[in-house]
């Protein structure tokens, strides 16, 4: 036995005796509960305004969830006039009705499409191309006939009830999404990703051209995100999710003939009878006509980060300050609004689309010892006091991929841009980023500090405290690969150091601290999954807070491509999770000294964390079951089967886990 292994031994051993705890008991001293679902909200992505059942007008939404909704609400009263399964997807960016009354929905998860009628509800087209997992957006043909657009082949297809599917193909070599499709007299307008272009492909032909990009704009870093046709003009917002410049191309004269900045997505409304179209801009519906280049607001405010269109088009409301068609749509928390170009009017109702369970993404104990879930793609967040049980649900936020509490504040990660938060829990709720109106009121909380947008990042996947300062690890967006190291000062409200690739080409996914050294897990993939890694295998670095440098880095888990966890146990080693393997690695050595195997899975997937009641380490292993390991020995034990991605210890000593929406409590029976 080496000296090292002798302290390491000596140590542990002091340790036990003075925790009086005894190595981790067997399964029949574990008790896990069940505390259902901590979250719970509206999020509707694509939408239409189109005929419903019995063909009176409504406003169509897909409600994210398992499964996925249609929903079908009244534009009068908001009231919910039929609700329908998408099974086996997860939600839909694409909803078009065509011109015989179906409405489709193209889904993301597995890549389906499904077909409403009005005699006979849903069907499930199933994949309309079997390479293809994501249908971006849908766009109404002649008849029944629907065009859609996919990742990750970037490829077109066309679906036509009386002859199935025509696949049109890839339109380009160097771009795996078409994020937006349209279609006008025989043509079908497809945008991409960045760097963005716009293609006009003969519907019969299948020829395509790419359409020049517009005179002063650099497409790089930029996607085509929405793409409409209205009265002889093509509307292209260049960007991405939050507001950027719609440009007009008039297809008569084959030309960009304007732009309107700060435009808002997802749509442009069809035309009124001048040819006009609304939509949203700055923070407000307007009104825009092509022909004179002219803007007018109505005076309608939808503001906030999430100000998008889920859907917008005409109604009859038969209301008496709604005379004959109104402006009408839904935002993405389930509100609708109107206006009436004739009076003026303009309303905003909650609608009854009902509410999906939410999958939790991030899970950490706050600085008031509640524990916290964050939320995927739907956001918000819940807090659950575990000695009360009495919860609370803060939602209009975004998708949380990374929470932990430091010096009185819990920080949040956020998607996109690679957001970072700090909440005050003795301080009110007040998100006036997320509110589509918000009220005057306190500061915003949580408190936006800072993002990493301008570096390509797009997830803050690993926060940590480390010392005086806050950490955080991101992943790059779609095209680039290197994430960023950033240590955040909260003293002085500034970033003491941020910088890309500290390990070349990888992304940092997890993050521990110890004694001014910042400890970080890598991951050979960027944040979106189209982006091909460039190196072989994950490795773990050591960075100097003090002096800004890279102390070492090593490979610990050969062939493995993301270290997702790592953790210190009650003598100092650092252990970390790579697929179906755990390890530690002693920092003073710089080497790996012990390996445990649960399987040979290359999950990039895993959790791992130390529980300081009971000295036990607690881990997720690839998605398939929660595992309990005694870091001495390195006997582990599976504690409950299922697809857990999300884990974390309490100061209680309870380990809280995930189940997709559910959540759950393993307590031990020796230390309550």
């Amino acid at each position: 036995m080496t000296l090292i292994e002798r302290s390491l031994a000596a140590g542990l051993a002091a340790v036990l005796a003075a925790f009086t705890v005894a190595a981790p008991a067997d399964a029949s001293a574990r008790r896990i509960e069940d505390l259902g679902i901590p979250l719970e909200d509206v999020l509707l992505i694509g939408g239409v305004v189109a005929a419903g059942p019995g063909g009176e007008t409504v406003l169509w939404g897909a409600s994210s969830g398992d499964p996925a909704h249609l929903n079908a609400v009244d534009p009068a009263t908001g009231a919910e006039k039929a609700r329908y399964d998408l099974p086996g997807a997860g939600g839909s960016w694409a909803l078009e009705a065509t011109p015989d009354g179906s409405v489709y929905a193209g889904t993301y998860g597995d890549g389906r499409l499904y077909r409403w009628t009005d005699g006979g509800g849903v069907t499930d087209l199933g994949r309309p191309l079997a390479s293809e997992n994501f249908i971006w957006s849908v766009a109404a043909g002649e008849g029944a006939t629907v065009y859609g657009g996919t990742s990750p082949g970037g490829r077109l297809f066309a679906y036509d009830p009386a002859t199935g599917v025509r696949d049109y193909g890839r339109l380009s070599s160097s771009h795996a999404y078409v994020r937006s499709v349209a279609y006008a007299d025989g043509k079908i307008y497809a945008g991409t990703e960045a760097p963005a272009a716009v293609f006009e492909i003969d519907a019969v032909s299948g020829a395509a051209r790419q359409l020049p990009v517009p005179d002063g704009l650099d497409p790089a870093g930029k996607w085509a995100y929405d793409v409409n046709v209205a009265a002889g003009h093509l509307y292209v917002r260049y960007g991405g999710a939050s507001p950027g410049p719609l440009h007009v191309w008039d297809i008569a004269a084959g030309r960009w003939s304007d732009v309107l900045e700060s435009a808002h997505g997802l749509d442009v409304s069809p035309p009124d009878q001048d040819g006009a179209v609304y939509l949203v801009r700055d923070g407000e519906l307007v009104r825009y006509d092509a022909r004179t280049k002219t803007t007018t607001g109505t005076g309608v405010p939808i503001t906030g980060r999430v100000a998008n269109t889920r859907g917008i088009g005409w109604a009859e409301l038969g209301l008496p300050d709604y005379p004959g068609k109104s402006v009408v749509g839904l935002l993405w928390r389930g509100l609708m609004f109107r206006y009436n170009p004739q009076t003026g009017a303009k309303s905003f109702v909650q609608t009854g689309v009902r509410g999906e369970p939410i999958d939790v993404t991030a899970l950490a104990e706050g600085p008031d010892r509640r524990m916290y879930a964050g939320g995927f793609l739907n956001g918000g967040f819940a807090a659950l006091d575990p000695a009360t049980g009495e919860r609370a649900e803060f939602h209009t936020f975004s998708q949380s991929e990374d929470m932990t509490a430091h010096d009185g504040k819990l920080y949040v990660g956020a998607y996109p841009e690679a957001r970072v938060y700090a909440y005050d829990p003795e301080l009110p709720w007040h998100s006036t980023e997320y509110s589509p109106s918000p009220e005057p009121g306190p500061a915003p909380n949580p408190a936006r500090l800072f993002d990493l947008a301008s570096d390509h990042q797009i997830r803050p996947r690993a926060l940590a405290s480390a010392g005086r300062y806050l950490a955080a690890g991101t992943m790059p967006d779609l095209g680039h690969l290197g994430g960023v190291l950033a240590i955040w000062d909260p003293r002085t409200g500034a970033l003491k150091h941020a910088e890309r690739n500290v390990v070349k080409d990888q992304s940092i996914v997890s993050l521990a601290y110890r004694d001014g050294v910042l400890y970080g897990g890598t991951s050979i993939y960027s944040g979106q999954s189209a982006t091909p890694p460039t190196q072989p295998e994950a490795k773990v670095f050591a960075w100097s807070v003090k002096e800004n440098r890279l102390l070492w880095e090593l490979v610990p888990a050969p062939g493995k491509p993301a270290v997702p966890a790592l953790t210190f146990d009650a003598l100092g080693r650092l252990w970390g999770i790579a697929g179906g393997e755990v390890f530690s690695i002693s920092t003073t050595a710089r080497k790996v000294t012990r390996r445990v195997t649960l399987s040979d899975s290359k999950s990039a997937s895993g959790q791992l964390t130390f529980n300081r009641r009971d000295l036990t380490l607690y881990g997720a292993h690839a998605g398939q079951y929660v595992f309990s390991l005694n870091p001495l020995t390195g006997r582990h034990a599976v504690v409950k089967e299922g697809p857990v991605h999300q884990l974390a210890v309490h100061g209680s000593g309870d380990v809280y886990f995930a189940e997709g929406p559910r959540l759950f409590r393993l307590t031990r029976q020796q230390i309550r």
